[in-house]
């Protein structure tokens, strides 16, 4: 299993999934945009009454290490599935939103 893929890479895999089994009907924009926001509450939820010092050793435990890494796989699925759905590059639009928060915010 390699983790060098690129969000391009990652994108069409993820778009090869879903056609390989016949799933692109359901990924609409709301769709997907509602399938991210449960996946990012279950992320949180992982995190619900921890304590920030008991958040800050999460990934010390397995389980819960586990449980977050799946979270974030599938918060970024989602997000990724978005994209492509709506034509929007990720990491460009990370990019222009990182270059106008500089502007925002000066040092």
């Amino acid at each position: 299993m390699t983790t060098d893929n690129t969000l391009d890479e990652l994108q069409q895999r993820l778009t090869d999934f879903a056609a390989a089994r016949g799933w692109e009907p359901f990924h609409t924009p709301k769709n997907l945009a509602a399938a991210l926001t449960v996946e990012a509450g279950e992320l949180l939820e992982i995190f619900q009454w921890l304590t920030p010092e008991q958040a800050e050793t999460v990934m010390a435990e397995p389980e819960r290490a586990h449980r977050v890494r799946d979270e974030v796989a599938d918060v970024l699925a989602y997000l990724l599935q978005f994209c492509t759905a709506v034509g929007v590059d990720p990491a460009a639009a990370l990019a222009a939103k990182i270059e106008r928060n500089e502007v925002r915010f000066p040092v």
